[in-house]
């Protein structure tokens, strides 16, 4: 933690890239300090997510930290006005809470010039769990709604470089997540997958821009944004170049040639310290700012104070789990917003702010007004903590089982066909 702090008071040329304010910028160093003073609950990066509250991150003060825009009510309808359709529930119900430049996304569709997703994930354990559906979820959800080539980048190169993985067993977790990833429907002839390990090796533009990208930034820059500190590795500094990489259109010359398109990146809130800095960069090197759509923290089963983490399988619902591991864990684990006893939880009500079982309920349950029947029945006390989590445990346990029915079918052939650098048909 020392090391952070050095690096953010030292990083303040980072936080105005190359001298010039940018209202993507991270905070100034003594904007940090003041964040620290004032709002110690939280910690959000790429690496951390922790809060000291129940309810987990506050998610307002979020963005008034990150500089991003809250997705209102008049946004949601100008999104529903466009593509045609009632917005995904994620976005209804604030799981997709933030954005960076939607507005130009859609005035885009409206004019109908074309756009590119790219989302990704990395690959550290054999399998996703529940949590990691949500952005590939709404992915796959925008890619349909619009029609629009996706590409998914797994940085097992990064997982390389933090975690204790040898480079060969990071490439081969990417291709495990992989399958988890296109047993979720994705349609190959509009997705292409790759791995940074080996994709950099087949595809020269990737790295050419990578080495563009990093030559705009400054160990310094890197510093203040990322927190990197001076005991650590080189690779890390330079990593954060490689994940800006696709959202340049020009590194997949093979989908796009040489046309410079704009890029939707839907990804959880942590993710954004990396596309401040790529959007600082990508008009120097005369591309248009990539667009962000952000995801609140799906909650550890121990509660919203941290995220479900793929090195703990007490604190999450993993796509390998069987139905009785499922309700084992939510049983046993599942933080509850219950009282103390049920004459108490009769008389108060539960609270679902807190309530992880409701939490998945509003990941997962689909239908809103089942949704609200349930926040007001255990809200008044009238359904106790063991029923919402029966239900809860209901509602998961057909998603993972379809899940692994699918995964089953999922080849390396089948799988190889994804990662084929090929070009893409899409209706844009």
């Amino acid at each position: 933690m020392a090391d952070t702090k050095q690096a953010i008071v030292q990083g303040v040329d980072a936080l105005t890239l190359n001298g010039k304010v940018d209202s993507d910028s991270v905070e100034t160093a003594a904007d940090a300090q003041a964040q620290e003073a004032t709002t110690t609950d939280d910690v959000v990066d790429p690496w951390n997510v922790t809060s000291t509250n129940d309810a987990g991150v506050d998610y307002d003060k979020l963005i008034k930290r990150f500089g991003s825009s809250k997705i209102d009510d008049e946004l949601i309808a100008r999104f529903e006005k466009v593509s045609g359709k009632p917005a995904h529930h994620f976005i209804r119900r604030g799981i997709f809470f933030s954005h960076r430049d939607l507005h130009t996304i859609l005035t885009l569709r409206e004019q109908g010039k074309p756009f590119y997703l790219y989302t990704g994930r990395g690959p550290s354990a054999g399998s996703l769990h529940m949590g990691h559906l949500i952005p590939f979820a709404m992915t796959k959800w925008l890619q349909e709604t619009f029609d629009v080539p996706l590409v998914i980048q797994l940085t097992d190169d990064e997982k390389a470089l933090w975690k204790d993985l040898k480079v060969e067993e990071a490439i081969k977790l990417a291709r495990e997540n992989a399958k988890d990833i296109v047993a979720m429907g994705f349609d190959v002839n509009k997705t292409f997958i790759f791995n940074n390990l080996e994709f950099m090796g087949k595809c020269p533009a990737m790295y050419q821009n990578v080495i563009r990208i990093q030559k705009c930034v400054t160990f310094n820059q890197v510093k203040g944004i990322f927190g990197f500190g001076d005991s650590d590795i080189i690779g890390k500094i330079g990593f954060p170049a490689a994940q800006a990489a696709p959202a340049l259109s020009s590194t997949f010359p093979f989908i796009f040639g040489n046309k410079k398109m704009h890029c939707l990146i839907p990804c959880a809130i942590d993710q954004d310290p990396y596309f401040r800095m790529t959007r600082d960069v990508a008009p120097r090197l005369g591309f248009p700012k990539c667009a962000l759509i952000h995801s609140t923290f799906f909650p550890a089963l121990q509660g919203a104070k941290t995220k479900m983490s793929a090195s703990d399988q007490n604190s999450a619902v993993f796509l390998t789990d069987t139905p009785k591991q499922i309700k084992n864990k939510i049983n046993k684990y599942a933080f509850s917003g219950g009282r103390t006893t049920v004459e108490e939880h009769r008389a108060l009500g539960g609270i679902p702010d807190i309530d992880v079982a409701y939490q998945l309920l509003k990941f997962f349950l689909e239908d809103d007004e089942k949704l609200e029947e349930v926040r007001v029945a255990y809200s008044k006390g009238e359904m106790l903590t063991g029923e919402i989590k029966k239900l809860a445990i209901e509602t998961c346990t057909p998603i993972v089982e379809q899940h692994q029915a699918a995964r089953k079918l999922i080849t390396d052939e089948v799988l190889d066909k994804y990662f084929e650098i090929r070009p893409l048909t899409f209706g844009s």
